[in-house]
């Protein structure tokens, strides 16, 4: 659609900042996460925004391609219009808009990565709208973040020129005379801009996504165990944007039943749940499962929930819940004969320090390269940009490869549904169905099991928990007596081999990030971690992660918790948890 030619006026608006109502702060900065009523307050979406383009530095931005989607929750259309009007102001030559401005965190990453435009142009960057796996609606939170043009979320040097931009920022640049585009409808509107043409193309959000996983996956393999009637399935979007994809993919291609989606519309505050896929917000799909306080009694073999911008993923088989931890390592142990992209070997593969060591193992039994990185998926990103790593993964339900620069929650369920078809192709005619639960016990059986948990403490006195943290430090100077203290604790308990602080050396740029998290590291593979994050206003958070390895097949089936407590009563009285925070049970086990 063309509109009339007269030229776009520039606004140049000026404005006194103060720093409480119009910067980010440096911790929510990178995923630019607050609440809806912070972001609506005058020039706030305005100032990050400004301030990101002239991180990017104004050379960058004139002539460029620029995504501009996200997962649909509250607020986006009207930030879309805006950022649509200042990428016009500040000289870029085109938006791309995912059709209702939904595209997942994944698919904005594949089509900076993959997609060519009608005259052939391709993305430079863009900004994705979501605030994760948070809650969204008019009083909930929202988010943006800007990714570059590998499809990555932005590196820490950009990142911390945006900050700074924001505190010193005087002037924004926005179109104000240009109408705002219908982007409920495909087409591309073009304008007469302040530096010439200017066009905004709104495409279909799910094509590129879907093509990009079909040149990953067998989807025939897929649909045949989809399809057979020893096989039932089901996914739960959580009322986020991968319902944007679900129809398409496992219904459309793979010809799964309508019914076996649930919460696959779209919803700007997600049917006023939580979009976060786990066993406590994702209810529905787990008593569905068969677990939980009200389990159906006939519930399928495969379920899977995805988070609010669909990159986080929960894998559930009948009765069982696969940790985030072995979904990983038991992708990358499966992946070479599964999955065609990766038939040719895996380049590597990472995961997070505080992710349990099940893909060490894998690793060294398959003498991959191994990686272990601080939280945050960018490191990632550095390890595939230069051909080190194919697979990677976090314990807060994140999985992913190398196809993108992001975690991708439909990439992990169709990763699982490969494995489940490769395991199953002679089984489909009438034999004995190879479960979720018989691939994750015959994993334990070969590599030896990582019973895993977490405990968070949030809200915690900001001091306190600093005070917790220099004690765990202080203690490691002498190992010798830490054991003798473990010993006094819990005698059944390993001693510690060696006790640190995570710092990471990129292979890649030689960055070093420091302070990642204390670790106590036993002499059987079990480990203590302790990290903290958010030390503001409203307090800290302390995530403890307890993980014991279990080398013995006729001890890999016993209850986690079980197996876990006396590891947790030392973790628990070593770092004297009760005595610096005041508490006496966490906030939240997972």
């Amino acid at each position: 659609m063309e509109y009339p030619p007269p030229r776009l006026s520039v606004y140049l608006t000026h404005f006194l900042s103060t720093l409480a109502n119009l910067t980010l702060s440096e911790k929510n900065l990178t995923n630019g996460e607050k609440k809806v009523k912070v972001f609506t307050q005058p020039h706030y979406l305005h100032n990050f925004v400004q301030s990101t383009f002239n991180a990017l530095s104004a050379e960058k931005v004139k002539g460029s391609t620029l995504v501009v989607s996200g997962d649909g929750r509250y607020y986006s259309k009207d930030a879309i219009q805006i950022i649509i009007k200042m990428a016009a102001a500040n000289g870029a030559r085109r938006v791309w808009v995912g059709q209702n401005g939904l595209l997942s965190t994944p698919a904005v990453s594949a089509v900076v990565r993959e997609r060519v435009g009608a005259d052939g142009s391709k993305a430079n960057g863009a900004f994705i709208l979501t605030a994760s796996h948070n809650p969204g609606g008019p009083n909930e939170d929202f988010g943006i973040k800007y990714n570059m043009e590998n499809g990555g979320p932005a590196p820490e040097g950009i990142t911390d020129k945006i900050f700074e931009n924001t505190k010193t920022i005087k002037e924004y640049f926005i179109a104000e005379g240009l109408p705002d585009v219908d982007i409920s409808a495909i087409g591309i509107s073009n304008f007469s801009g302040p530096d010439g043409q200017f066009d905004v193309d709104v495409f279909d959000s799910s094509s590129d996504y879907v093509k990009l996983m079909k040149s990953i996956f067998d989807f025939q393999s897929i649909k045949k165990l989809i399809t057979s009637p020893q096989f039932s399935f089901c996914y739960d979007a959580l009322h986020g944007v991968a319902g944007a994809y679900a129809k398409r993919i496992f219904v459309e291609e793979l010809g799964a039943e309508e019914s076996s989606l649930l919460n696959c519309v779209p919803k700007e505050d997600f049917g006023g749940g939580h979009p976060d896929p786990n066993l406590t917000y994702a209810k529905e799909l787990v008593a569905r499962m068969g677990l939980g306080k009200n389990p159906d009694s006939n519930p399928p073999e495969f379920g899977a929930a995805a988070d609010g911008d669909a990159d986080r993923n929960m894998v559930l088989g009948k009765r069982f819940f696969v940790t985030p931890s072995d979904s990983v390592a038991i992708i990358a142990a499966n992946a070479v004969q599964s999955i065609p992209y990766f038939s040719s070997g895996l380049k590597g593969v990472a995961r997070s320090m505080p992710t349990s060591a099940a893909l060490d193992v894998v690793a060294k039994s398959l003498n991959l390269k191994f990686f272990e990185v601080p939280t945050g998926w960018k490191f990632f990103g550095n390890l595939m940009d230069a051909g080190l790593c194919s697979v990677c993964g976090e314990e807060s339900f994140g999985t992913g490869s190398d196809h993108i620069r992001e975690k991708d929650g439909i990439w992990a369920v169709l990763a699982w549904l490969s494995i489940l078809a490769y395991k199953n192709r002679d089984n489909l005619d009438g034999g004995n169905l190879v479960t979720v639960e018989d691939i994750v016990k015959q994993h334990w059986a070969t590599y030896g099991r990582h019973y895993y948990t977490r405990y968070d403490y949030e809200n915690v006195d900001a001091g306190a928990a600093k005070e917790l943290m220099a004690h765990l430090v202080k203690l490691q100077s002498s190992i010798s007596d830490v054991n003798t203290t473990i010993k006094e604790i819990r005698s059944d308990v390993a001693n510690v081999a060696s006790a640190d602080e995570f710092e990471y050396k990129d292979p890649v740029d030689g960055s070093i990030s420091k302070n990642q998290g204390i670790r106590y590291l036993f002499e059987d593979g079990s480990r203590l971690v302790f990290r903290l994050s958010g030390t503001g206003s409203e307090g800290a958070t302390i995530r403890l992660y307890i993980e014991q390895y279990e080398k013995d097949s006729s001890k890999t089936g016993r209850d986690s918790q079980d197996t876990l407590a006396p590891l947790v009563e030392v973790a628990l009285k070593l770092s004297k948890m009760q005595v610096f925070t005041g508490r006496s049970a966490p906030t939240v086990i997972t």
